[in-house]
């Protein structure tokens, strides 16, 4: 089915819904995925509708995780309607605030720490039996940096490892997965950054991008606010969220160990977003991201390069990696 052709399914499906309103339908911003979204305008209320492919998502994840999540006090989107046939869904509509556009160094304690008081709520969410949370275990971790591998190196650069350094990463890799497995298992949202979290009028914080919930580490979540893929801040402005993290999870390691965790943590999400970001533009047709590419792989040079036994990951990503992206960024704008 055409793009127009779904609008037009979608205009017919909220006709039905709410005949005797005048509404317009103005798109927003989509994701990285196959979902579009739009606000729906009426008179006295507004909502924001979610137009998601069947074929393509998992919308049942998506409608049931927004229960289970409500469930344990979280503020999500509440779902209105749903069509479950056409992929449409009618939700509650949270504006337009995200938390990514208030913060800046006056405001990032408060909001962090805010943001941070919602992961003890997501960590504890049942999933209901309709949808049980896939596992984040070694093979679904392998193949997330298996990306990087694919996407990034080989068909955005036309990078070739030699069988040594393939062997070289796969240790890295190792490590990586060992690390993650070993934490405590916890619902994670698997998508908490300053794009996925909305300030509401009330000042509360809502969640939404919740549908790829799995369950996995408990620093997962964590890394992925203060390491965004998106922006990146002085590790003394982070650094004590971190510790508070730590202080209030009566976890039985040390800080020492809990900051290895979060960094092979952070390093791993790293790895496969810079992957996501070059699949994104390659199989996707979405080039926006690729400006995300650089900060995404500074992070893995610097946490990487504090680490003797990553310092491999670190050398070859700042020594190959890096030079290829700006020696094509290059390119591109000599072509432009």
């Amino acid at each position: 089915m055409s793009a127009l052709t779904r609008k037009q399914k979608l205009e017919a499906w909220l006709a039905h819904l709410f005949p005797d309103d005048l509404f317009s339908i103005n798109p927003l911003t989509g994701d990285a995925g196959f979902r579009i979204y739009y606000r729906l305008i009426m008179e006295e209320n507004s909502y924001i509708i979610v137009d998601a492919p069947p074929e393509q998502l998992n919308n049942l994840a998506f409608v049931s995780l927004a229960h289970c999540f409500r469930s344990a006090g979280l503020i999500v989107p509440e779902i209105i309607y749903y069509d479950e046939t056409n992929g449409f869904i009618c939700i509650s509509d949270f504006g337009d605030t995200l938390l990514s556009d208030q913060l800046n160094k006056t405001t990032i304690a408060e909001l962090y720490e805010k943001a941070i008081k919602l992961l003890p709520k997501i960590q504890n969410v049942k999933a209901q039996e309709q949808w049980p949370l896939p596992i984040y275990d070694a093979a679904f971790l392998q193949l997330e940096m298996d990306i990087f591998s694919e996407w990034l190196l080989q068909k955005h650069l036309n990078i070739c490892l030699t069988n040594d350094e393939i062997k070289q990463l796969q240790q890295c890799f190792d490590l990586l997965i060992t690390s993650a497995l070993e934490q405590p298992q916890v619902t994670v949202h698997r998508d908490f950054h300053s794009r996925n979290l909305m300030l509401i009028e009330s000042g509360d914080i809502a969640v939404i991008d919740f549908q790829d919930a799995v369950t996995g580490p408990f620093t997962y979540d964590l890394v992925s606010l203060l390491r965004d893929c998106y922006v990146r801040w002085d590790d003394e402005l982070i650094e004590p969220h971190i510790n508070h993290y730590y202080l209030n999870s009566n976890v039985d390691v040390s800080y020492q160990q809990f900051k290895r965790w979060f960094d092979f943590m952070g390093l791993q999400r790293h790895i496969k977003a810079s992957g996501i970001f070059a699949r994104l533009y390659h199989r996707d047709g979405k080039q926006g991201y690729l400006k995300d590419i650089p900060l995404t792989l500074s992070y893995i040079v610097d946490i990487a390069g504090k680490y003797p036994e990553l310092s491999w990951l670190s050398h070859v990503v700042k020594n190959k990696v890096i030079p290829n992206i700006k020696a094509l960024e290059t390119v591109n704008k000599v072509e432009v």
